[in-house]
């Protein structure tokens, strides 16, 4: 699976990533809330909201038959709107997320290796994310070399430095 093709996110990406940031929201098997509440609540909205923006990257994987089936992407978000995982100026903040039926197969993986990649490139020295402590994704973000800079009430911020 992880040869899936990966894309630049192009503006038009908009709604799938708003799709994605649902995904990420309702990650629990079970777990649902409806696309309208999670995309129009500011908490969430703040990840998509304007796509593509200067400053804004990510990566879309796509299925063989073309279908987008997950991203990755990061926003610069302003110390007066800081997201659940920013931690300064200058440092981005990422978002990933993988459609259910998709997960497990190393979509995500890939998806974060692309974009970490590409930040290093554009000449950041450190990307942020917020996860909650129980989800599952903390162990590939730890392979990854993030590491917990900041504990809350069942999330933390992990961050990675590109170097």
């Amino acid at each position: 699976m992880p040869g899936l093709p990966i894309r630049p996110a192009v503006r038009s990406d908009g709604a799938f990533l708003a799709d994605m940031t649902v995904e990420a929201a309702t990650w629990r098997p079970g777990a649902s809330r409806p696309r309208y509440e999670v995309v129009s609540s500011p908490e969430y909205r703040r990840y998509i909201a304007g796509w593509m923006r200067p400053g804004d990257a990510g990566f879309v994987a796509e299925s063989p038959e073309g279908e987008a089936v997950g991203a990755a992407w990061y926003r610069m978000l302003p110390r007066d709107e800081p997201g659940f995982g920013w931690v300064g100026t200058g440092v981005p903040e990422l978002i990933i997320g993988v459609r259910p039926l998709w997960r497990a197969h190393g979509i995500g993986r890939a998806l974060l290796r692309r974009l970490l990649d590409h930040a290093r490139l554009q000449g950041f020295v450190r990307i942020s994310l917020s996860v909650e402590r129980d989800n599952y994704a903390v162990s590939l973000y730890r392979t990854e070399g993030f590491a917990v800079v900041r504990r809350g009430m069942g999330r933390d911020v992990m961050v990675k430095r590109l170097g």
